[in-house]
């Protein structure tokens, strides 16, 4: 079983750098790092990180189709691959609805979008020809000026049944966003159908619980430091989901509305223990240890510790690797 780990590149380049050296000291197998255009560039941040790292595998986790062309993902994700031959992977999905709404940008037809990135990140990645004739992209020959020397496996970010099981069908690994045991649970099944539509093993597909997480001595200050994060997923959760842990779309939509109003402490008042039991692993050590190895018994193979980690990032990643790993391993 693997550990993985969220940046959000909000910091200046060194500080990321920093912590990505800490976590693969610390033991972390994957570093994710966020692709939202509010923030530093992912590729960049990536860049460096590659350059101070040995063994960590590392990809933007996740990158959307709708800001940036699956053919630019291809080019970018390759380009690293030479800077760290088989460390690289790409995390791709149909991105943050609440960010991409702040530039009129639409999830438009996600199933679609979805399935053709990845044919194209693909096959341009193998070296062959782009013909691609589809619903969203037409592509006539394009084609790198040079080789990529081993596979990149792309993992799917997925919420939705539709895109999980697309994301089984056709991904390498699937990254559930979700914290909760009811959400992975739920994920799992459609996961499930979409490797029995391929004719998979079911071995071949990486199953990741990408969650908003936060560790402290304080259970406090950990629940403080994820709060605005669960504001944000409770903005942008499919209604099904809100349903599920009996949360009002009502609800979700005035904290969408403060958001984009830039009335942050209107928006993070409004979140709710229920929302933060849903939507957050966050604790001390032991309240952790606890909720991942809830995870774990339903058989993902990959945990990630997303954003925030807690309220001191650099406290946080040593707790995680001192408190919390040897616990799985």
């Amino acid at each position: 079983m693997d550990f993985g780990i969220e940046f959000v590149p909000r910091d200046l380049y060194w500080k990321t750098t920093y912590y990505a050296i800490q976590a693969e000291k610390c033991g972390f197998d994957y570093l994710w790092i966020t692709d939202h255009f509010n923030n530093r560039n992912v590729y960049v941040s990536l860049g460096i990180v590659a350059a101070y790292t040995d063994k960590i595998k590392f990809g933007p986790g996740v990158t959307n189709p709708y800001l940036v062309h699956p053919i630019v993902t291809a080019q970018a994700v390759c380009s690293l691959n030479e800077v760290a031959p088989g460390r690289v992977v790409c995390g791709i999905g149909v991105g943050d609805k609440t960010t991409l709404s702040m530039v009129n940008v639409a999830q438009s037809t996600p199933l679609a979008t979805v399935r053709e990135s990845v044919k194209i990140i693909r096959d341009i990645s193998a070296g062959r020809d782009v013909q691609h004739k589809g619903q969203i992209y037409n592509i006539s020959g394009a084609r790198f000026n040079f080789r990529v020397r081993n596979k990149i496996p792309i993992f799917i970010g997925a919420q939705g049944p539709k895109m999980l099981s697309l994301a089984a069908e056709l991904g390498d690994g699937v990254l559930i966003n979700a914290s909760h045991p009811k959400d992975v649970e739920t994920a799992r099944e459609f996961i499930d159908q979409g490797v029995r539509i391929s004719n998979r093993d079911p071995s071949e597909v990486e199953v990741a619980a990408y969650t908003s997480f936060s560790v402290a001595e304080d259970v406090k200050k950990a629940a403080k430091a994820v709060t605005p994060v669960v504001a944000y997923i409770v903005a942008g959760c499919p209604e099904v989901i809100l349903q599920r842990h009996g949360i009002s779309k009502e609800s979700s939509v005035e904290i969408l509305n403060a958001i984009s109003q830039e009335r942050w402490k209107d928006a993070f008042s409004k979140v709710t223990p229920e929302m933060m039991e849903a939507f957050s692993i966050c604790g001390t050590p032991e309240q952790c240890i606890e909720k991942i190895s809830n995870l774990l018994r339903i058989g993902v193979t990959q945990f990630v510790a997303g954003s925030p980690l807690g309220p001191d990032m650099r406290r946080s990643i040593a707790l995680i690797g001192q408190q919390i790993l040897p616990m799985f391993q």
